[in-house]
């Protein structure tokens, strides 16, 4: 028999199932600051209902949202062991779009959360660091979440040319640059700008939408740029393979799943030293499978550019090692890590702790209230 698994999300309307997963949709809001992530604590006595029936023998919270604390108090009160993955950096994203003051605040929600977990999941080696240095929760339960990738979707056959002359706004044979991802201040895309007033025959796409789109709609006025909103399915994946070169210029990327798909698709990618984008670019692969620049500085990102947007024979190379080493990225792999290896850590820990606690209390349970001795015989 298979694994059962059941996904508590932030969107309503969504379907009873998806791929063999049970799906419940939470009721959600805005969140006030970036009106394109809905929030939902979970905490409805429907959603209670439907975990506690379902009888989880453990609770991952993947959410970087306030679902995370429903999720917790769900396992607290089901008595499950509960994973946590931290992969949005949300002490950087703070001073961007509210107060710096709230930082340390937001350290400190980010400790009680997971020194309440069982295991914390990081999607790279710097954010592990990080968060140790910050002493969020003990060093030996941050374990990696080994990347996934699905190879099929993004894959170089979907290169179109209808699809590249969208995104070059007509004019398929200039060198053109995408990214892919949310808009937003974080992502530092006004790198794209200069880069964009230092060569102007380059045409840019930016697949996505978010709070910033408006101002870089703006900011691009006049320029040679297309912003095609979200792309899903078949489209997004023509869009990756359509392209010449992934710009990615953010320097609080943890996951980096679009640098994965990108270079899956077949297309090499430029993108900022920081998060978790060197364990996908390492050092040893500089100029094989990719480059990364020093975060916000141009003419550094330029010099890794310019070789790949005018010299075919070194795109196509690095794009053709890049989909070679993504196709060491199975999806399977990352999954069967996470629930053989991951997911029993949790578990064992969450007995440990349990043990600890209940120990001392059994104990005193035994000298206060003795079992009578049953003879036999």
């Amino acid at each position: 028999m298979g694994d059962e698994v059941m996904v508590v999300t932030t969107h309503e309307g969504v379907p009873q199932e998806f791929y063999g997963a049970k799906l419940v949709g939470s009721r959600s809001f805005p969140c006030p600051w970036y009106n394109k992530v809905p929030l939902s604590l979970a905490l409805s006595p429907r959603i209670i209902s439907e975990v506690s029936n379902f009888k989880p023998d453990i609770i991952h919270a993947s959410s970087p949202g306030i679902m995370v604390f429903g999720a917790l108090l769900i396992a607290k009160l089901l008595c499950v062991p509960i994973v946590m993955s931290y992969h949005t950096h949300v002490p950087i994203y703070i001073p961007r779009y509210t107060f710096s003051w709230l930082v340390k605040p937001m350290w400190m929600v980010i400790q009680f959360l997971h020194r309440a977990a069982d295991l914390t999941l990081v999607p790279s080696v710097a954010i592990g660091r990080e968060l140790e240095a910050a002493r969020v929760t003990a060093a030996n339960k941050i374990r990696i979440w080994n990347k996934g990738v699905d190879s099929e979707s993004f894959h170089p056959r979907f290169r179109s040319h209808e699809m590249r002359l969208r995104l070059s706004n007509g004019e398929p044979e200039k060198p053109l640059i995408i990214h892919v991802g949310r808009l937003g201040v974080e992502k530092s895309l006004d790198l794209c700008k200069k880069i964009m007033d230092r060569l102007p025959e380059v045409r840019i796409a930016f697949i996505g939408d978010g709070p910033y789109r408006q101002e870089l709609e703006d900011m691009f006025t006049g320029m040679p740029v297309v912003f095609t909103g979200m792309l899903q399915g078949e489209e997004l994946s023509q869009a990756y393979a359509s392209g010449d070169v992934f710009l990615m210029p953010s320097e609080s990327e943890t996951l980096g799943l679009v640098v994965l798909e990108s270079m899956s698709s077949g297309v090499p990618v430029v993108a900022a030293r920081a998060g978790g984008i060197p364990d996908i670019i390492p050092e040893e692969q500089q100029g094989k499978t990719g480059f990364l620049f020093n975060p916000g500085d141009v003419e550094d990102c330029l010099s890794k550019l310019i070789p790949l947007l005018y010299n075919q024979e070194m795109r196509e190379s690095m794009g053709k090692a890049a989909r070679e080493e993504m196709e060491k990225y199975d999806w399977r792999a990352a999954t069967c890590k996470i629930r053989n290896e991951q997911y029993n850590a949790a578990i064992w820990f969450w007995k440990k702790k349990r043990a600890q606690v209940l120990g001392p209390i059994e104990w005193l349970w035994s000298r206060i209230f003795p079992s009578p001795d049953v003879k036999y015989g």
